[in-house]
């Protein structure tokens, strides 16, 4: 029996203004029929990840028990790029040999940018 991720879905007030946000960072083009309640990334493509993004009632109340990582070459430029698309920082760390930025996309989802 073969399980494969199929996408990620994150819950929000606003399925395509963060979707249009992702869409974006990621560089990835935004799904036909976007709308307020759902709208995709990548759902047609062969392979993942696929982003899809579900208008939910209830507003996000704690920090998330699951993250997106992404990895940049120039770290500091890719912070940047998310902060003027409407990211905020939360905090720089560097541990393990490894250094990233947590920040949080615009409905306050924490991920993560890695230096490559």
């Amino acid at each position: 029996m073969e399980i494969t991720l199929h996408n990620v879905t994150f819950d929000c007030a606003d399925a395509d203004k963060l979707a249009r946000f992702w869409s974006q960072l990621l560089g990835r083009p935004l799904d036909d029929g976007a709308n307020t309640e759902i709208a995709s990334i990548g759902i047609s493509a062969p392979t993942p990840p696929r982003l899809v993004f579900v208008q939910v009632p209830e507003a996000k109340q704690v920090k998330n028990r699951v993250h997106v990582d992404l990895v940049a070459t120039d770290l500091a430029a890719a912070v940047e790029r998310a902060l003027d698309l409407g990211a905020a920082r939360l905090g720089d760390h560097a541990d393990g040999g490894y250094q990233w930025t947590t920040l949080t996309d615009p409905e306050g989802n924490e991920f993560d940018i890695v230096a490559a």
